[in-house]
Formats: C-alpha cells, sequence, structure tokens
C-alpha cells in the first residue's frame, strides 16, 4: 500500500477539474486500477470529455479521441493495411486504437459494425487486422461517453458490448456553490487541464495494479458475490442476469476500491459499494418489470438484500 498517497493525489488531481465529483474521480482512478473500461453516461455538458482528458494528463499517458459518428469506419479505429509501392510489401498504418487512453465520444452515434471493432481491443486489448494481430498499448483504458437524450439517429450498445465495460457512471449536474466556483475559474481564464501536473508513472501505475491484483478476497465475499449473481439470474423481474464476466468484474472492483481506502482485504462493503457502478449495466429487465416502473437499480439493490451478509470465521 504504499501508493495510497499518489492515489489521494490523483484522486484530487482529477477533482480540481471536475469541482465537487470527487466520487466519479473515484470510481474512473477504481477501474484504472483494474485495468477496466468506463461508461460514462449524462447529459451534455457536465464534464465527461474533461474527466478523461483530465485522467490522461495526471498519468503522462497518450491520449486519443474518437468522436464517433455515422460514417467512423472499422479501419478508422483498427487501422489498415496498404500495399507501399517502394518496400514492395503491405504495410500496417495504425488507426486511433494505438494509445493508452482512449476517448470514444459519443460512441452510440457509430455503427453497429465500428461499434463491434472495439470489442476485441476491450476484451483481449489486441486488435486483428487482416488476420494479424497488433497488441495494444499499456496501459490501455477506453472511457466511453453517451448521452440518455437526442436519441435520434444513435444505435444502442448490444449487451456483448455493454458487458465489457467495468463501469457505468453518471456525473451530474454540479451543486450551485461548486458551479460558481467553476464559473469564478474560467473568468480568471485558469485552464485546468494545462495546470494538471503528472501525479503518477506508467510504472508505478504497473506496481498498483499487480497490488490490486493481490489484495485479499476472503471465500466467503466469493460465495457472497457469486449469490448476487445467482440471485439476479433467477429474479422473475430480469430477462438477463449478470454473467461470470460480471462477477469477476465486481470482485476486480471491489479490491480496487479496497486498495484505494488503503486496505488489503475486500470487505462487504466494498462489493455493496462497487454493485451498482459494475451490474446495473449488465442485466435486462423484463417488460413487465418496466411497465411496474421497476429499474435495473433497483431489482439489483433487491437481489443483494435477498442475499445475506458474509460472516468470517477466526481459527
Amino acid at each position: 500500500m504504499a501508493y495510497n498517497e499518489k492515489i489521494r493525489t490523483l484522486i484530487d488531481n482529477l477533482e480540481t477539474t471536475m469541482i465537487g465529483k470527487k466520487s466519479a474521480a473515484e470510481l474512473m482512478v477504481t477501474a484504472l486500477l483494474c485495468g477496466g473500461h468506463v461508461l460514462i453516461e449524462d447529459v451534455p455538458g457536465v464534464g465527461k470529455t474533461t474527466l478523461a482528458m483530465a485522467l490522461a494528463k495526471s498519468l503522462g499517458l497518450d491520449f486519443k479521441r474518437i468522436q464517433f459518428t455515422p460514417d467512423v469506419m472499422p479501419a478508422d479505429i483498427t487501422g489498415y493495411t496498404m500495399y507501399d509501392i517502394n518496400e514492395k510489401k503491405y504495410v500496417y498504418h495504425p488507426g486511433l486504437l494505438i494509445s493508452n487512453v482512449i476517448l470514444a465520444d459519443e460512441i452510440n452515434r457509430a455503427s453497429p459494425k465500428t461499434q463491434s471493432a472495439l470489442l476485441e481491443a476491450m476484451e483481449e486489448k489486441q486488435i486483428t487486422v487482416d488476420g494479424k494481430s497488433y497488441r495494444l498499448l499499456e496501459p490501455f483504458l477506453i472511457l466511453a461517453t453517451q448521452n440518455p437524450v437526442d436519441l435520434t439517429g444513435t444505435y444502442p450498445l448490444p449487451e456483448a458490448q455493454l458487458d465489457r465495460f467495468l463501469l457505468k457512471i453518471r456525473i451530474g449536474y454540479p451543486e450551485k456553490e461548486d458551479e460558481a466556483r467553476l464559473l469564478k475559474m474560467h473568468i480568471a481564464r485558469k485552464t485546468l487541464i494545462d495546470q494538471l501536473p503528472r501525479v503518477i508513472s506508467g510504472e508505478e501505475l504497473a506496481d498498483m495494479q499487480r497490488e490490486v491484483f493481490g489484495v485479499t478476497v476472503h471465500d466467503a465475499i466469493i460465495a457472497y458475490i457469486t449469490e448476487i449473481a445467482a440471485a439476479s439470474r433467477a429474479s422473475r423481474d430480469l430477462s438477463l442476469g449478470v454473467s461470470p464476466r460480471g462477477s469477476l468484474a465486481l470482485m476486480r472492483a471491489s479490491q480496487a476500491a479496497a486498495y484505494i481506502e488503503g486496505r488489503n482485504y475486500v470487505t462487504p462493503d466494498d462489493v455493496r459499494k462497487m454493485l451498482p457502478f459494475v451490474l446495473n449495466h449488465r442485466v435486462i429487465l423484463k417488460k413487465e418489470a418496466i411497465i411496474a416502473g421497476k429499474s435495473a437499480g433497483s431489482v439489483m439493490a433487491a437481489c443483494a438484500a435477498s442475499v445475506a451478509l458474509p460472516t468470517f470465521q477466526t481459527k
């Protein structure tokens, strides 16, 4: 846990650009520590892009933004091979995915064909072009955004794609006092992103990620997570419950949450804290549940409540 102070510095660094949104900053760092991707769904103008840029700047990592529109093609993001007359051979031209931090802005405006080009990269951290695979840079993190309004001309993400996002978060509107502070900073012409220092190196981040995977998960915690997943699969309100990938994601996120708090073991509180952000976007409500006014959040909360808290026996 030698890096706990640096993690706090990173979270504070992000909060300077997202005033009053410490929880969103913590969730971004949580995903970063366990090598997961994040889907940010919120209304325009609340700082989704700013948060992604601030994270890359704070880590000193290569950053690329892809503005997804219906005319963006898979080759634009994965790259392509073309015959080089001078070299007398086919040469690979890298796409926009060859970077550390990728901002997939308004991902639901890309066609399903282009969206699916991200699947291999998100799961296996490699891309395949014309039968040849290319490893992506390490670390590799996709931060995707989508707006829940103005859905004309959008393509909803399929369940297989949603399942590859470790977390789905919202930022929300700032409090009046925080918004006033933001306006004053802009009056002073303070360019927040440009002023951010790098607080963690790539080597330090790799060490942190290894330490996160070493956070102890008691058998009782594992049983607790699997029981919640089983409850979702048996729920009368869900047509699709939590997948094994979802269970693994919840365990990894809980390890990262414990690590941020300076602990080397996971508690039930860590699991409950991360559950809404990890599991709610992985389940599908039945039509009857939607008509009854239920949400994925309320159903998953009921599933979690139906499972007894784990008990720990000491020898």
